[in-house]
């Protein structure tokens, strides 16, 4: 077989119907819609509504919140760390920080800083620098023989409507 030979399996690929495209098409004229009335006509839309009938997203009461202070942290597995570390991605003598989970690509954005969990298993001897950790997580590192350094939780934006009224 050569590349020039490659086909794929007859009937694999269906074209898509056209419609509104002559009546011998068997989809032309109405175009599947119908004859007449709301939903045979363009820019309808009718989603949620019932007919009339109170409709169920009213039927139901409201519950919660959106909290504006909610910190939002990039989260990270200790099973993925030892992956990284075995994959030389990482380098586990020195301080592990978010800029250096970030560079190996164990974490997208930073959001609040990153917050270590205790999924999987970790070998290696690390020092981490975290936003938050769960204790399963830190006794696992320990365990280990590492260290792991909270630092202090940055609420940043609650800081920053507390700077404004302390310097006035």
């Amino acid at each position: 077989m050569k590349l020039n030979e490659l086909r794929d399996n007859p009937g694999a690929r269906k074209p898509r119907t056209r419609v509104g495209r002559g009546v011998g098409s068997g989809k032309g004229k109405t175009g599947g819609r119908g004859q007449k009335g709301q939903k045979s006509r363009s820019g309808v839309s009718l989603n949620g509504f019932e007919g009339g009938q109170m409709p169920l997203y009213r039927r139901l009461p409201k519950r919660g919140f959106n909290n504006p202070m909610r910190l939002s942290y990039a989260v990270v597995n200790l099973g993925r760390l030892q992956k990284a570390i075995d994959a030389k991605k990482l380098d586990a003598k020195g301080m592990i920080d978010a800029a250096g989970l970030q560079a190996a690509g164990l974490v997208g954005k930073l959001g609040d800083g990153v917050r270590l969990l205790a999924k999987g298993e970790l070998k290696a001897k690390i020092e981490i620098q975290v936003a938050g950790a769960s204790k399963a997580a830190v006794e696992a590192v320990e365990k280990a023989g590492g260290k792991v350094v909270v630092a202090a939780r940055r609420a940043a934006k609650a800081k920053k409507g507390s700077e404004a009224a302390a310097e006035s």
